[in-house]
C-alpha cells in the first residue's frame, strides 16, 4: 500500500513514519513518497527516516519528489501537511495582526484567516489532482486551518478528504487520566469545529464521569485546561473547552501576552526549524537526535504565552511527548484500509449531525471509521452560547472561502470584519491591505 505525503519535507513526517514502523499486518503501508517543494528539506528528512528504520526489518520504503503528479500516482492514501508561504508566512501573519492589536495565531482570528486565503487556491488543486490522478485515494488533512481546508477540498473529493487534529484526543487523554481511567478505554463526547469545540461528557464504562470532575474543585485545577481557564469558568460553562477557544474566552489577555512576548510562535519556530535544516545540511550531523531535540523544544513551548497569560506555568510531563496527530492519522488509516472498526474525532461533513449547520459544513465530532470512510456519531445539541460562536465562525469560513475562491478583496475584509476577535470593519480593511502587502501570493484577491 502507498503512502503520499505531501510536505514530505516537513517537521512531523518522522512521528507518521515512526508509527508506521514495525507493522506486519495485512494491508499495511509498504511504499511511501514525500513530496515537497524543498529538495534540501526532503533531503533531512529522508536521512532522518533513515536513521529510524535502521534494523527495522520490512520497514516502508521511501522515495521522495518535487514532482506534485508523480507523487499522487498510485496513491492509495494521502496525507496532505502542507504550510504555503512557510514559517515566514505565519510569522508575518502574526505581526501584522499584532499591529492592529488583534490575534494572529495560525488558526484562530486574523492570522487563520491569512492563512486560510492563501492555503486554500494550494488546497484546491492538490484536490482537483487527487480526484484525476488518484480517485481511490483517500486524503487525511493535516494542513491547517484544518477545518476550513478539509470543506474546501471536499467540495471536490466529498468524503474521501477527512481532517485530523490531535487537540480534542490530548484533551480527552488528560481528563481521562486525571479522573483515574484509561485514555484508551474512554468515550469523549466532544462536538464543534476544528480549534473549536467543548468536551461535554466522558464515558468509563458507560458512566459519564464528567460530573465527578467539575464536582471537584482541587481535581479539576490539577490538569492543563484546568489551570488555563480556571475552575469557576469551567464550571460555569459546565464543559471542558479546547484550548484554543482560550483566544475567546481571554482575547485581551493572550493579544498582550504575545505582543510582550520577545518573538512570536510562529518566528520561533521559523528560525528553529531553520537552525534544524542547516545543521542536517551537514553530513554527518545526527539527524534523529537532532530531530529529536528540536521536536522537545517545541512541544515544552507549545502555547507558552496563554498559559503564562494564565499563570498556569509548565506543561506537564506526559503531555511533552509527540502532539498525537500521526497515531489519529495511522488509526484512521488502518480503521478504512482493514475495516476496522474504530471510534475517532475527526473533521468530516456535518450531514445531520448539527442542526444549526448545513450538511456540508465540516464539523469535528467523534465518528465511526470503516471501510466506508469516517461517519459522524450523533451528538446532543450544543449550548446556546457555544452554538452562536460555532455559527459565527463557520460563517466566517465560508466568507474565506467565496473569497479564495472569487478573488474578491471586498469578500477578504468580510470575512476578517465578522470575525468575533476582529473589532472594526476599518481594522479588517487595514488588514487585508497589510497581507496583500506581506504575502504576494494573495496578489489574487482584486476588485
Amino acid at each position: 500500500m502507498q503512502l503520499t505525503i505531501l510536505g514530505g519535507g516537513g517537521f512531523r513526517v518522522p512521528l507518521v513514519y515512526g508509527a508506521l514502523l514495525g507493522d506486519r499486518a495485512e494491508g499495511r503501508v509498504t511504499d511511501i513518497v514525500l513530496h515537497d517543494l524543498d529538495a534540501g528539506r526532503l533531503d533531512a528528512v529522508a536521512r532522518v527516516l533513515a536513521e529510524q528504520a535502521a534494523g527495522v526489518a520490512g520497514a516502508p520504503a521511501v522515495t521522495a519528489t518535487t514532482d506534485l503528479d508523480e507523487a499522487l500516482r498510485g496513491a492509495d492514501f494521502v496525507f496532505s501537511a502542507i504550510r504555503v508561504g512557510g514559517l515566514e508566512g505565519r510569522a508575518a501573519d502574526e505581526r501584522v495582526a499584532l499591529a492592529e492589536g488583534v490575534l494572529g495565531q495560525e488558526t484562530v482570528g486574523a492570522g487563520g484567516i491569512a492563512y486560510g486565503l492563501r492555503t486554500v487556491p494550494v488546497a484546491v488543486d492538490i484536490a482537483r489532482r487527487v480526484a484525476r490522478l488518484a480517485p481511490d485515494a483517500w486524503v487525511i488533512n493535516f494542513t491547517n486551518p484544518a477545518g476550513l481546508v478539509t470543506e474546501a477540498m471536499s467540495r471536490h473529493l466529498g468524503n474521501r478528504v477527512i481532517g485530523i487534529c490531535d487537540s480534542p484526543v490530548g484533551l480527552g487523554r488528560r481528563v481521562a487520566r486525571v479522573l483515574g481511567g484509561d485514555p484508551d478505554e474512554a468515550f469523549i463526547d466532544y462536538v464543534g469545529l476544528n480549534h473549536l469545540g467543548w468536551l461535554r461528557g466522558l464515558r468509563i464504562a458507560g458512566r459519564d464521569e464528567l460530573p465527578r470532575l467539575l464536582a471537584d474543585p482541587e481535581l479539576l485545577g490539577s490538569f492543563e485546561e484546568g489551570r488555563l481557564f480556571g475552575v469557576d469558568w469551567l464550571r460555569s460553562l459546565g464543559a471542558i473547552p479546547n484550548e484554543y477557544l482560550h483566544y475567546y474566552y481571554f482575547n485581551r489577555e493572550a493579544v498582550a501576552a504575545y505582543q510582550a512576548a520577545e518573538q512570536t510562535r510562529g518566528a520561533f519556530l521559523r528560525d528553529q526549524q531553520a537552525r534544524f535544516y542547516e545543521a542536517l545540511g551537514h553530513p554527518g550531523a545526527p539527524a534523529l537526535k537532532t530531530w529529536d531535540a528540536t521536536r522537545a523544544e517545541r512541544e515544552a513551548t507549545y502555547m507558552a504565552e496563554n498559559r503564562e497569560a494564565a499563570g498556569a506555568g509548565e506543561r506537564a510531563e506526559e503531555d511533552l511527548g509527540s502532539g498525537g496527530y500521526e497515531k489519529v492519522a495511522v488509526a484512521l488509516m488502518r480503521a478504512i484500509a482493514r475495516d476496522e472498526r474504530a471510534t475517532l474525532i475527526l473533521n468530516v461533513r456535518n450531514g445531520a449531525t448539527l442542526a444549526a449547520l448545513d450538511a456540508d459544513a465540516v464539523i469535528e465530532v467523534p465518528c465511526s471509521v470503516d471501510a466506508n470512510g469516517a461517519h459522524p456519531m450523533a451528538v446532543g445539541p450544543l449550548p446556546g452560547h457555544a452554538t452562536g460562536l460555532v455559527c459565527s465562525v463557520k460563517a466566517v469560513e465560508r466568507e474565506v472561502l467565496a473569497a479564495a475562491d472569487s478573488g474578491s478583496r471586498a469578500t477578504a475584509v468580510k470575512a476578517f470584519a465578522l470575525h468575533p476577535l476582529v473589532d472594526s470593519v476599518a481594522v479588517a480593511r487595514r488588514l487585508v491591505e497589510g497581507y496583500r502587502e506581506a504575502h504576494p501570493g494573495l496578489a489574487y484577491l482584486r476588485g
